[in-house]
């Protein structure tokens, strides 16, 4: 494992437990799921370092374990298949980041989190 990855999982996995735990609710469910990410975005680090935002590639891998596995685990219900502006939501009102952790978590810049955040509290609160 490299030193920068090394440093990437020390810095998101606690933040991608907590997204995980939204979802899953076995205790050892989201942990599976998110080690499961990881052994993704290692995979294809090099690739993700090389993209424009690294961050954002690394959410999507984790986006995309968490709806696959969800899917298979509890196929009924509610699902985490949410457009983006839900997850940041998610991520504020339930996990309960503030705006600068999300936007270092999703590869987002705070300013536009804000605003989408504003935008599905206005949009979404009646269903929440």
């Amino acid at each position: 494992m490299s030193v920068e990855f090394a440093a990437f999982c020390e810095l998101h996995e606690p933040r991608y437990q907590s997204y995980a735990r939204v979802w899953f609710q076995e205790p050892g469910a989201a942990h599976r799921v998110v080690r499961l990410a990881l052994h993704a975005i290692a995979s294809v680090w090099p690739t993700v370092l090389e993209s424009p935002n690294p961050a954002a590639e690394a959410w999507q891998i984790l986006r995309d374990t968490v709806t696959e596995q969800h899917g298979l685990a509890e196929p009924a219900g509610l699902r985490p298949d949410v457009d983006g502006d839900e997850d940041l939501a998610i991520l504020h009102y339930v996990v309960g980041l503030a705006t600068p952790e999300i936007a270092d978590v999703v590869g987002g810049d705070t300013a536009s989190i804000t605003s989408q955040l504003r935008q599905t509290h206005r949009r979404r609160a009646t269903d929440w």
